[in-house]
């Protein structure tokens, strides 16, 4: 039975090895999963949805809108009081009442309102067995006159519903521009991860190597043993920083999986060279112009200003004057029969009246005229334009900071590129230097001290080159987020 069970768990494990999915990633393989996959990103495409369909809301408030509303037949039983000289006494009043109304509005620009109404009703007496039908038609204007000096919020609702999209589509883009600098960090990072347990790998191969000789050279009488020694505990060091590189590798390939959201058990292969980068020429004007242009920042600090403008416009049509204009049209037709009669009778008799009785009008000016509010208002928008100033000198002072960061970025980017140039050479040099040190050493002419000392400057030669390769493309992908302009292509970000 245990047998049994012994293979079953193999075979399990040899399933979930096989099935486990195996991804060779290249960085812009990488960059397109978590998009794909990315939390942030997805909330954030749900956020551009919700300003679109803002937007498409107040885009319909300047489009015919129309409803039906209807009074199903409604019975209604009611007591009332009757005092006469004989005393008090009470008697009931029946009703049944019904009505259908259609109703047409068209907001206009100017921030009025053309609607036309009909509806039809017909009500029960049953006290005194008649019968009331009605049946009318209205067409109105409604137009507030002070939104032609004052504010108009139809305008300023279609234009706050704008912005609020634009903000959200720059601050979607950001979020794909940040998205793709994290996973260009932990795709270098996780590289640089790899090449160092390579080099760790390399100098255990070479101490191996180193350690082989010592003992050879200990064994034929060549060297004390406190050299052979020596090189035993180089060896189990450079064991050591090998096993220590694995374990830190593993580590962080699962957090680049889980960044890009992929599953954990899946095996990632990068495909990259730490040797393979393009240089790129980058214009400190033109960076910093198309960062200004460019930077959500920027553009969220002038979407502030023209909110904010439209709130000082609220608040000063608050003190100004108000006006409306009123006009309709209006045909009425009623009819008053006996409850006996058919509805059918009812309509036929009150649409005869609709087309004999005259036509009603009605034609209204209301104004209202602020007197006296103790400089209220006033203050209110002085609050507001200085809420205002605030936001002019922000916008400033986001500018001269974007300028000197820029700036700096430009110029750590060409120092990178420089030093990178320099470090290719100084591995060069330390490994044909420590190739000519192994081979004195094998020759007996120097001591495993000065053996050990080539092999740490080759090893820290190479640490140091892959760290500045790595912040070389980090500096790119940095410029590229900030400035929304890709220099390596010569494009603007899409």
């Amino acid at each position: 039975m245990k047998n049994i069970l012994f293979a079953v768990f193999l075979f399990m494990i040899a399933y979930s090895v096989t099935n486990a999915q195996i991804y060779h990633l290249s960085l812009e393989e990488s960059i397109e999963i978590a998009k794909s996959k990315s939390y942030e990103v997805q909330s954030l495409l749900q956020e551009q949805i919700i300003a679109e369909n803002e937007l498409k809301a107040a885009t319909a408030l300047l489009r015919t809108n129309m409803s039906m509303n209807f009074t199903l037949p409604q019975y209604t039983e009611t007591i009332q009081e009757w005092q006469d000289s004989t005393g008090i006494s009470f008697f009931q009043i029946q009703t049944l009442r019904g009505s259908g109304n259609l109703y047409f509005y068209q907001p206009l620009p100017t921030d009025g309102t053309i609607y036309i109404t009909t509806g039809l009703s017909a009500i029960n007496d049953y006290n005194t067995d008649r019968r009331a039908t009605t049946f009318n038609t209205r067409i109105g204007l409604t137009q507030p006159l002070n939104s032609f000096w004052g504010y108009n919020s139809i305008r300023s609702d279609l234009k706050s519903a704008r912005l609020r999209y634009e903000r959200s589509n720059k601050a979607l883009k950001r979020a794909e521009l940040d998205l793709v600098y994290d996973v260009s960090a932990s795709f270098y990072t996780l590289l640089q991860r790899q090449k160092r347990a390579e080099i760790a790998q390399m100098n255990l191969e070479r101490q191996t190597e180193a350690y082989e000789i010592s003992k050879n050279k200990y064994e034929a009488g060549l060297i004390r043993e406190v050299e052979s020694l020596q090189m035993e505990v180089d060896l189990v060091e450079a064991q050591n920083n090998f096993d220590m590189a694995e374990l830190d590798l593993k580590s962080l390939t699962n957090s680049f999986k889980r960044l890009i959201g992929l599953e954990l058990d899946a095996t990632v292969a990068l495909k990259g060279e730490m040797n393979n980068y393009s240089v790129v020429d980058v214009d400190p004007e033109k960076a910093v112009n198309m960062a200004i242009s460019n930077r959500l920042e920027i553009r969220d600090r002038e979407i502030q200003i023209e909110l904010q403008q439209l709130q000082i416009n609220r608040q000063k049509a608050q003190g100004l004057p108000q006006a409306s204009l009123d006009a309709s049209w209006e045909k009425m037709g009623v009819s008053n029969l006996n409850s006996f009669e058919s509805y059918s009778t009812s309509f036929s008799s009150s649409w005869d009246n609709l087309m004999t009785r005259p036509s009603q009008y009605q034609v209204g000016l209301r104004l209202t005229i602020p007197i006296i509010d103790w400089g209220r208002n006033r203050t209110l928008v002085r609050a507001a334009e200085a809420r205002q100033q605030q936001n002019y000198r922000g916008k400033e002072d986001e500018e001269r900071g974007i300028e000197v960061e820029v700036r700096n970025l430009v110029a750590n980017l060409q120092t990178t590129f420089s030093r990178l140039k320099l470090l290719e050479k100084n591995v060069s040099v330390a490994e044909r230097s420590y190739s000519i040190t192994l081979k004195r050493y094998t020759d007996g002419d120097i001591d495993s001290q000065a053996l050990a000392l080539e092999r740490t400057r080759l090893n820290s030669a190479q640490t140091i080159h892959l760290d500045a390769f790595v912040a070389y493309q980090l500096l790119i992908a940095d410029l590229t987020r900030k400035t929304f302009y890709d220099f390596l292509n010569d494009k603007m970000v899409e």
